[in-house]
């Protein structure tokens, strides 16, 4: 079982800027989980919520910012004060760190609320200049964005994001095409974890913050866990 970090170490450190990606690397985390939205001005930049209220000192829509304006904000808001001025990091500034690490990569593409028109391409782009290709799995809660990507790239690695509890999950998973089932993890009970596995489905599942259901996933053949604390997962999986 892999461990990915759920925007970066975001258990002690603030979620989705470098700072935090960098701690998950540093405690041994085999990849990271991030979020991708864009700007006013067409730019891919690294946030979770499609406002910057809860995580930055701004209030606002992202969409609704240039990036010059987004990277005035500090994405460290609620630990102001103990980690200094952590900008909201670009997807080129990401990846030009992530390319010379061993991490994959899992990028949520934001598009469940906005569908943010023409995001797969620019990601795409992205990943083509800094030959990330063979080092992400591409995810989404919105499953047509999903399917929109893997028309430009098919040979990516793609993950179908839910909090839903779906009938038959593997199923739909495969008659999809995709290779990823990416779930809230306490939805998978026994029977749901082994009609996916069944369909030949990867799972990886979000967010996994405590070592008894890290124990339980592992022991049942999950892939990833994607959690805030890539740290205690790591004791749990070296079994200590």
């Amino acid at each position: 079982m892999k461990n990915f970090a759920h925007r970066g170490f975001s258990g002690n450190y603030p979620e989705n800027t470098m700072l935090a990606f960098r701690k998950a690397l540093e405690v041994g985390a085999d990849g990271i989980e991030m979020d991708v939205q864009l700007t006013k001005d067409q730019h891919l930049v690294v946030i979770h919520d499609e406002r910057v209220d809860r995580t930055t000192n701004g209030t606002g829509n992202v969409r609704d910012f240039t990036l010059k304006e987004l990277r005035k904000l500090d994405a460290s808001y609620r630990y102001t004060g103990k980690m200094g001025f952590n900008a909201i990091p670009t997807f080129e500034e990401y990846c030009n760190w992530v390319k010379d690490t061993p991490l994959i990569t899992n990028i949520e593409l934001k598009t469940g609320v906005y569908p943010y028109p023409g995001i797969e391409e620019k990601v795409w782009a992205v990943l083509q200049q800094y030959h990330l290709e063979n080092k992400v799995i591409i995810s989404s809660f919105n499953h047509e964005s999903i399917l929109r990507m893997k028309a430009l790239a098919p040979n990516l690695k793609y993950g179908l994001l839910t909090e839903t509890w779906l009938i038959n999950p593997g199923a739909y998973t495969k008659r999809v095409g995709v290779a990823c089932y990416h779930p809230y993890y306490g939805s998978l009970t026994d029977d749901v974890i082994d009609e996916i596995q069944k369909e030949g489905i990867e799972i990886n599942t979000f967010t996994v913050n405590d070592e008894a259901s890290v124990k339980r996933l592992r022991d049942k053949g999950i892939d990833i866990v994607i959690g805030n604390f890539p740290d205690m997962v790591k004791r749990v999986l070296k079994g200590e």
